[in-house]
C-alpha cells in the first residue's frame, strides 16, 4: 500500500479525468483545489503576491487569463490541465478508492495511510542519527571540559 501526498492525490485525480461538455469554472476549481490541499486564501495570496479579497474574487471568476492560471498552477504544485478539468466527484471517488478503509474503526483508516514502502533507507537513517548523537555527546563533553577547566581557574584565584 502506497502513501501518497494531497498533491500526488490531487494531481492523480486530476490526470484522471477525461473532458466533459459542461462549462469549466476555472475559479472554482481553484478553489476546491486549494482547500484539498489545505491552502487557506491568504496563504495563497501571500504566495502570489496579492490580497486575500483579490484571491477570492479570482475563485468567483468562471475563466482567468493564462498568466493567472500559470501563477496559481505553479503555486498550488498542479498541471494548468488539472485546474481546468477539474471534476470533484471524480476526485472522490479516487481519494476515497486510495484508502482501504473497510471498516468504520477510524484506526484502520489511519493504519492504510501508512507508507510501508519509504522514500529513504532505514538503516542509513539509523547510521545518521547516531552520528548526529555522537557528535552531540562529543559537543557536551568539550563543554563539560571548557566548564571544568573554568572553574579550576576561578578556584585558584
Amino acid at each position: 500500500m502506497r502513501c501518497f501526498t494531497s498533491n500526488k492525490i490531487v494531481i492523480l485525480a486530476l490526470n484522471f479525468l477525461a473532458m466533459t461538455e459542461k462549462t469549466i469554472h476555472e475559479g472554482r476549481n481553484i478553489k476546491r483545489i486549494r482547500e484539498m490541499l489545505g491552502i487557506k486564501q491568504d496563504a495563497l495570496a501571500t504566495d502570489l503576491g496579492l490580497s486575500q479579497q483579490a484571491i477570492s474574487a479570482l475563485e468567483q471568476k468562471e475563466a482567468l487569463d493564462k498568466d493567472m492560471l500559470e501563477k496559481i498552477a505553479a503555486v498550488l504544485k498542479v498541471p494548468v490541465e488539472a485546474i481546468k478539468n477539474f471534476d470533484e466527484m471524480a476526485a472522490i471517488n479516487i481519494i476515497s478508492n486510495t484508502f482501504n478503509n473497510n471498516s468504520h474503526d477510524s484506526s484502520s483508516f489511519y493504519s492504510s495511510a501508512i507508507n510501508y514502502q519509504p522514500n529513504f533507507n532505514p538503516i542509513e537513517k539509523i547510521v545518521q542519527l547516531y552520528d548526529e548523537k555522537i557528535a552531540l555527546y562529543e559537543r557536551m563533553l568539550k563543554d563539560k571540559d571548557g566548564m571544568i577547566e573554568e572553574l579550576k581557574r576561578l578556584v585558584k584565584k
